[in-house]
C-alpha cells in the first residue's frame, strides 16, 4: 500500500489535554509551532473548535491474529480499528500461528504493520517456545532483531513454572526488557466459565476465583524483587490484585500494571443472559472490583489502560456459553469508555488520560518517539477528540474484521474526529481513510 507524505496541517482552536484553545502548525511530520492566530500558506486547515488534542494513543496489549488467524483479524484491519480509536501505536501479542517466538516472525509482523501504515505495530515476543511454558524462546534474538522487541509475554497462557519465570526475568535485564504476565493459575481455573461469586453460584457455572489471579501476581512481584528485573501485570481485574501491586510499589518493586476498559465498566451481572460477548479472560468481576480498579488507576497504582483487543469470528461467539471463545474487541471504544468511567466520574482529567493511554505505555514498552506530548518540536502524532458528543456505540463504529464488542447498543460519550501519525492523517472527520494520508 502506498501512503501520502506528511502533510502541512493548520489545526485551529484545539484544547491540548483539555487546556485553553491553541493552534497547531504541523509541517514535515513535526509540530512546528503552537500558539494563537497561526497561519501558513497552502496548509490544510482543520477546524478543531471544541476538540481535545491528545497524544496519539498507545496500546500495550492487542491481538492482531496475523499470521495464522486472519479470519478474526489481520494487521491491516486491526490497524484500521486502532486508528479509528485514536491509536497511533499498538503492541501485538504473540499468540499467532506460528507463535511470535523467533526473530523471523516478529520481523514479519513489523513489516506488515509498516505496509499498512495506519499505526506503528510493535511486536511482543513470546516468553517460551510455542507459549508452552517449557523452555525460553529466542528472547535475545528478538531483542536484537529489526523489531527491537522489549516486551515479552505468553499472554493467553500464564508462565506458571516459577523457575522459567525467574529465568525469563533474569534474561531480559540484559536489554532492559520486561515480562508481561498473564496472571492466571491454571489449576485454580480449570473449567472456569466466569467470575467465582454469587452470580456464578446462581447460574451454576464453574467459577474463576480472584485468588487465581492474585496468587500469581504475589509470586511474580517477589520474583521480580529478588531478580531486580521489570515485571508488567496484564489485565489486572480484582480488588486484591490492586492491593498487591500497591504493596509491591511501596516496597520498591519494579512492577507496572494495566487495566482494560471493560474491567473499568462492566460486571459479572451481564453474564446472566449468557451473551458470549461478555465472556472474557480474565472474567468480568464484581462491582466492588470495578470500583477498586478505577481507584487504582486514579491513584497511580495501575499505570495504564490497555484494551486486550481480542477479535473472534461470529461463529466463535454465536454459540452456547461454554463453547464460546474468550475475548472482546476494544480498540474503537477504549477512549470513549475511559471518558465515561474515569473522566465523567471525576477520577481522571484529560492530562491523566494522556498519561495512562499514551505516555506510560510507550515508556513501559521502551518505544522512544511514541507517546510524546502535543507540543512544538514533538512528532505530529495526536488525536482530535470531541468530548461533547454522545451516542450509542454500533456496528458502524467497528473498523476491524470482527464484531464481538460488549458495547453494541450502549450509550457512550465522545468521538474521535482526527487521528494523525507523524503528520499523516489516518482518520479525518470521523472516517478512517482508505489509505493513510490520502484525502478525498
Amino acid at each position: 500500500m502506498s501512503h501520502a507524505p506528511a502533510q502541512t496541517l493548520l489545526v485551529r482552536g484545539a484544547r491540548i489535554e483539555g487546556r485553553d484553545a491553541t493552534d497547531l502548525l504541523v509541517r514535515d511530520g513535526i509540530i512546528a509551532e503552537t500558539g494563537s492566530g497561526l497561519s501558513h500558506a497552502g496548509a490544510t486547515v482543520v477546524d478543531a473548535d471544541g476538540l481535545l488534542a491528545l497524544p496519539g494513543l498507545v496500546d500495550l496489549h492487542v491481538h492482531l491474529r496475523e499470521p495464522g488467524y486472519e479470519a478474526s483479524e489481520t494487521i491491516l484491519t486491526g490497524s484500521r480499528a486502532a486508528a479509528a480509536g485514536g491509536f497511533t501505536t499498538v503492541f501485538a501479542m504473540p499468540n499467532t500461528s506460528p507463535v511470535a517466538d523467533t526473530a523471523g516472525v516478529v520481523e514479519q509482523e513489523l513489516a506488515l504493520g509498516e505496509a499498512a501504515g495506519y499505526v506503528h505495530v510493535q511486536p511482543i515476543g513470546a516468553v517460551t517456545v510455542g507459549q508452552k511454558g517449557e523452555r525460553l524462546a529466542e528472547l535475545g534474538a528478538m531483542a536484537d532483531s529489526r523489531a527491537r522487541v522489549r516486551v515479552f509475554s505468553d499472554d493467553g497462557f500464564c508462565v506458571f513454572d516459577p523457575l522459567i519465570m525467574r529465568r525469563a526475568l533474569e534474561y531480559v535485564k540484559a536489554f532492559d526488557g520486561v515480562i508481561a504476565q498473564h496472571a492466571q493459575d491454571p489449576r485454580l481455573t480449570e473449567g472456569a466459565q466466569m467470575n467465582e461469586g454469587a452470580v456464578s453460584a446462581e447460574l451454576g457455572l464453574t467459577g474463576w476465583p480472584a485468588v487465581a489471579e492474585e496468587s500469581i501476581i504475589a509470586r511474580d512481584v517477589l520474583l521480580a524483587e529478588h531478580v531486580g528485573s521489570r515485571l508488567h501485570v496484564c489485565h489486572l481485574s480484582t480488588a486484591g490484585s490492586v492491593d498487591i501491586i500497591r504493596w509491591a510499589k511501596k516496597r520498591g518493586v519494579n512492577v507496572t500494571a494495566e487495566v482494560t476498559p471493560h474491567h473499568l465498566l462492566l460486571t459479572d451481572e451481564l453474564v446472566r443472559d449468557y451473551d458470549a460477548r461478555f465472556k472474557v479472560n480474565p472474567p468480568l468481576r464484581r462491582e466492588e472490583d470495578v470500583m477498586a480498579v478505577r481507584e487504582g488507576l486514579a491513584d497511580g497504582t495501575i499505570d495504564i489502560v490497555a484494551t486486550d483487543h481480542a477479535p473472534h469470528p461470529t461463529e466463535a461467539k454465536a454459540c452456547e456459553w461454554a463453547a464460546a471463545a474468550n475475548g472482546m474487541v476494544g480498540l474503537e471504544s477504549a477512549l470513549r469508555v475511559v471518558h465515561h468511567a474515569m473522566v465523567e466520574t471525576g477520577l481522571l482529567d484529560w492530562a491523566d488520560v494522556a498519561r495512562v493511554m499514551s505516555a506510560n505505555p510507550a515508556r513501559i514498552g521502551r518505544l522512544d518517539g511514541h507517546g510524546t506530548r502535543v507540543a512544538a518540536g514533538q512528532p505530529a502524532t495526536f488525536t482530535l477528540y470531541d468530548p461533547r458528543r454522545s451516542r450509542a456505540f454500533g456496528l458502524d463504529d467497528l473498523r476491524g474484521r470482527s464484531t464481538n464488542s460488549p458495547y453494541l447498543g450502549r450509550e457512550l460519550p465522545g468521538e474521535v474526529r482526527w487521528t494523525v501519525r507523524a503528520g499523516i492523517p489516518t482518520v479525518v472527520d470521523g472516517a478512517v481513510l482508505d489509505a493513510p494520508g490520502v484525502l478525498a
